[in-house]
């Protein structure tokens, strides 16, 4: 059983470079603001339960950097961990605008979705919060569609943008330049420990692989692991080879139970045993989990049966 969330010995994962300031509150997905030297963005929101307070964090931030907008925020995909604050932050900042996949923008139309998202969202402030208000929806927006290789400046530095499919249709990857920080995507995983590497993938196999093979080539210097944080600066290309060597380690644990006759239901009874802990919890609901590993059994039984 894996442990989520090992640290490096001496390294502090939520130490990030100058201008970088992590705005999280609550457990779930991260939340970093960016200082540019004309604009400010935030990149990912986190989780609904805790927005208000994500929108206090941003106020005392730009507070302490002598700013008071918030100009821009770019959605890494559209998950509720990971944008479920989105209605919160544009509340008390209307005039930011949202960047994102248009697969996000199309996900966002539909009511399905946005009730899936409020679903996992109370699930989770039922976990996480004693505060029991109402999880909010409206105002998730993408305002600005944005694709491969898209440039956003925030001043004397600029965001690149990567498609990184695999996770969803609509991840993407964000490079501040030129400093080379890479914001990777959850497509290329999250990391547990220097050993193995998290992954999530609940559209495409061969998609995920090309992300991690396409951020490898990028050459980062820095890398910021969704749901972990910094990673070691001489960690960066070895996590993108670890990534790939623990999604061919996925595919072939699936693909062995199938083999021995094992359902699709019996297939996530045993990939539950052995890949759920209670220390993961403390980062994502059981349901989600849960959630995410049927879809990723469907797409590994699709793609190589």
């Amino acid at each position: 059983m894996n442990t989520i969330f090992n640290n490096f010995p001496d390294h502090d994962r939520f130490k990030f470079p100058e201008g970088l300031q992590r705005v999280t509150a609550g457990k779930g997905g991260e939340a970093i603001l960016v200082f540019g030297s004309k604009k400010t963005f935030l990149v990912d929101c986190g989780m609904a339960y805790c927005g208000d307070r994500v929108g206090r964090n941003i106020e005392f931030a730009l507070a302490m950097n002598n700013r008071t907008t918030l100009d821009g925020i770019l959605m890494s995909h559209s998950h509720y961990d990971h944008i479920g604050a989105l209605p919160y932050v544009k509340r008390r900042w209307p005039e930011a605008v949202v960047y994102g996949a248009a697969k996000a923008k199309r996900i966002f139309s539909r009511p399905g979705a946005r009730a899936l998202m409020k679903e996992l969202g109370t699930a989770a402030r039922d976990l996480y919060s004693e505060c029991k208000n109402e999880i909010l929806t409206d105002g998730l927006v993408v305002d600005r569609v944005i694709g491969e290789r898209d440039e956003i400046s925030i001043g004397d530095e600029y965001f690149k943008v990567l498609e990184t499919k695999g996770h969803t249709d609509c991840s993407l990857t964000y490079v501040l330049e030129p400093r080379k920080i890479m914001f990777a995507s959850e497509s290329t995983g999250v990391l547990e420990n220097p050993e193995f590497v998290h992954t999530a993938i609940l559209k495409s196999y061969k998609d995920s692989i090309e992300s991690a093979l396409k951020c490898k080539a990028y050459g980062a210097k820095y890398v910021i692991c969704p749901h972990f944080g910094m990673l070691p600066e001489y960690f960066t290309d070895e996590y993108f080879d670890l990534y790939i060597k623990s999604a061919e380690y996925k595919k072939d644990f699936l693909l062995d139970l199938y083999k021995k006759g094992l359902s699709q239901e019996e297939i996530l009874q045993e990939y539950a045993n052995y890949h759920w802990s209670e220390g993961r919890a403390n980062e994502q609901p059981k349901e989600a989990f849960l959630i995410n590993a049927k879809h990723m059994i469907e797409v590994i039984l699709k793609e190589f049966i």
